[in-house]
């Protein structure tokens, strides 16, 4: 076999195959991951999102949505962020009720209080010693965005403590009824109030505001802007039955007033009725009575208005033999003779 021969079988052998194939595989995958690499920052950015370009870490440009070009990393690195006018919500955690205060509720006696961490967990003090309990989502935009890549995540919780930092010191500058109707027997219709209570997320909006504000003032800026708060406020279940005990010994009071005043109310109308009766009976009495006398003493009363002496010694002379009819005896005394005289004298 000539030597010619000898070196192309050399070529053809199966390992060496193998190796050149490997080599492609090799090159190939080499080649696919350069460019892979090459168009990692080349991507479409989403309406609802907008894209930070940093060029060895400073901030070299903002791209809204679109196609976005940008070198692969280590030379520029791209953070997503939200979109200017997206609003992102967050439920501040930190004023709620933790899980282990919730499971030692749950276990607690009196022989085994609660420890004084547990106890105050999710409980605000309010201004008039009351105690309330707040659930806060807090709805922000992203409006420097630099400061918001620049803090990371160091944002979130530091917007967790200011929103809790306003709430103490909002519900501490308040009384217990301006943030919830928990005792409505006390302020009635105090119009004042209720406007107090449309104005606790506004204020608290205000406070957590001007708190990232005095943030920004110092360079430590989050890059967030807090547009709408929404609080549900709600009282302790311990004071939740206190108030429940309280209401209903008021609404019981309530009750027991309302019914000593319709009985008393039912007494006084019996009362004046029996009054009013017996009034018209005495006045019907009265009137009877008045008749009567009138009646009998119509013919005296008649004959006093005769003024005719010839007439009244006429009447009088008809009528004395009829009433000196009815007599036992009769005895006569001259006035003008004091010799016989008719003395009363003791009964027999």
């Amino acid at each position: 076999m000539s030597d010619a021969s000898k070196d192309r079988d050399s070529l053809d052998s199966p390992w060496i195959q193998a190796g050149r194939l490997t080599f492609l595989a090799l090159y190939a995958v080499t080649v696919l991951a350069a460019l892979a690499w090459a168009f990692s920052n080349v991507r479409q950015i989403d309406p609802q999102n907008r894209a930070v370009v940093l060029h060895f870490g400073a901030l070299d440009r903002i791209q809204n949505a679109g196609l976005l070009l940008a070198w692969p990393r280590p030379f520029e690195q791209v953070v997503l962020l939200p979109a200017a006018d997206r609003v992102i919500e967050r439920r501040v955690e930190n004023l709620l009720r933790s899980d282990a205060a919730i499971q030692a509720d749950r276990v607690a006696s009196l022989a085994t209080p609660l420890s004084d961490a547990l106890a105050g967990s999710g409980y605000l003090l309010t201004g008039d010693a009351g105690v309330v309990q707040l659930d806060v989502r807090v709805f922000y935009k992203v409006t420097e965005p630099y400061a918001f890549v620049l803090q990371g995540d160091h944002v979130l919780p530091a917007l967790d403590r200011l929103v809790t930092r306003s709430a103490v010191a909002l519900t501490a500058a308040r009384d217990l009824d301006t943030i919830l109707v928990a005792r409505p027997e006390l302020i009635g219709a105090d119009n004042q109030a209720a406007e107090r209570r449309e104005r606790l997320r506004g204020d608290l909006v205000q406070g957590i505001n001007q708190r990232l504000v005095d943030l920004a003032s110092t360079g430590l800026g989050l890059g967030i802007e807090v547009t709408r708060v929404d609080v549900q406020s709600s009282l302790p279940s311990p004071a939740v039955n206190a108030f429940n005990a309280v209401l209903t010994a008021s609404q019981q009071a309530d009750k027991a007033v309302a019914n000593a005043r319709t009985d008393a109310e039912k007494l006084t109308q019996g009362a004046t009725q029996d009054a009013d009766r017996l009034v018209q009976v005495a006045h019907a009495q009265a009137s009877e009575r008045l008749a009567n006398a009138q009646a009998q003493t119509a013919t005296v009363a008649s004959l006093a208005q005769v003024k005719d002496p010839g007439l009244l010694l006429r009447l009088y002379r008809e009528r004395l033999p009829k009433i000196l009819g009815q007599a036992g005896s009769v005895t006569t005394v001259d006035p003008k003779d004091d010799s016989r005289l008719i003395i009363q004298g003791a009964e027999q």
